[in-house]
């Protein structure tokens, strides 16, 4: 399940029972990722803390877009499941099936096209972003608060996608409960079994 080890449910108290109370009633069960904040939940709230802060800004199908182009860019099929699955509840399978394949028709607008691209550009090496990086997302009719969110939605993603790479969480058997296509294509970096 990871490279550490983790605290079993009906052995957690305080604090940690009550993260994992919030996981197992917001998904139904308890996922991978939250056993492996078992030993610093605290992390896991604040993150969970910064991330809403962040999306308060942000609409769910671009908030949803540039996190899976950030976690295809992390390489971490953990996100990449779990926000193609959650882009297909919005959109359909097929739609993200030519989303990530970039086949058409293809749901996208040149402008989300280029905010995907932008975000995995964040998510792949943010030192090499350019002003013309930006610029080209100015051309496509981002303000710059939209471009911070952006950029923030990316790099959210990447502190968490390392916690999970780094520590060996192992997919949720959830996640795999999609058509088998989209799936295949969602599955970047750590094999999944």
């Amino acid at each position: 399940m990871s490279f550490i080890h983790t605290i079993p449910p009906e052995q957690a108290s305080g604090e940690l029972l009550e993260m994992y109370q919030r996981q197992q009633a917001h998904f139904g069960y308890l996922p991978n990722y939250a056993r492996i904040f078992c030993h610093r939940p605290e992390v896991l709230a604040r993150w969970a803390a910064l991330l809403a802060a962040i999306r308060r800004h942000v609409e769910p199908r671009r908030f949803e877009l540039v996190t899976l182009a950030a976690a295809q860019a992390l390489g971490n099929a953990y996100c990449s499941l779990a926000h193609g699955k959650a882009l297909a509840e919005l959109l359909g399978t097929e739609s993200v099936q030519a989303i990530v394949d970039d086949t058409e028709p293809n749901p996208l607008t040149a402008a989300e096209r280029a905010m995907m691209a932008f975000a995995r550009q964040v998510a792949h090496d943010a030192s090499n972003v350019t002003a013309s990086d930006v610029d080209r997302l100015h051309s496509h009719g981002f303000a710059d608060d939209e471009i911070f969110d952006i950029v923030a939605v990316a790099a959210g993603r990447a502190f968490l996608t390392k916690i999970l790479d780094g520590l060996g969480a192992e997919v949720d058997s959830a996640l795999l409960e999609m058509d088998a296509e989209l799936r295949e294509v969602l599955i970047w970096g750590r094999s999944v079994s």
